[in-house]
């Protein structure tokens, strides 16, 4: 085997073991950036929570009941 055949062997080697090095990294990050069990039931909490308060929000008591307190300041 002459001196470039073994340089060309070697550099085939480093760049398939670079290549999967970084496939392997990629693979952990993207364990890693899974949201937990916990997470998503907090997030589902919240957007439970946020449901409730647009309906109390766009409820027409509660316009009304707001309107009649900002006249009860002025007055």
């Amino acid at each position: 085997m002459d001196v470039f055949t073994m340089v060309v062997i070697i550099v085939a080697i480093s760049c398939g073991a670079g290549m999967y090095n970084n496939y392997l990294k990629t693979r952990k990050q993207e364990a890693n950036n899974a949201p937990s069990e916990d997470v998503l039931a907090e997030l589902d909490a919240l957007r439970q929570r946020v449901e409730v308060l647009e309906k109390i929000v766009t409820d027409e008591k509660f316009q009304l009941h707001r309107e009649l307190n900002s006249l009860e300041r002025s007055a």
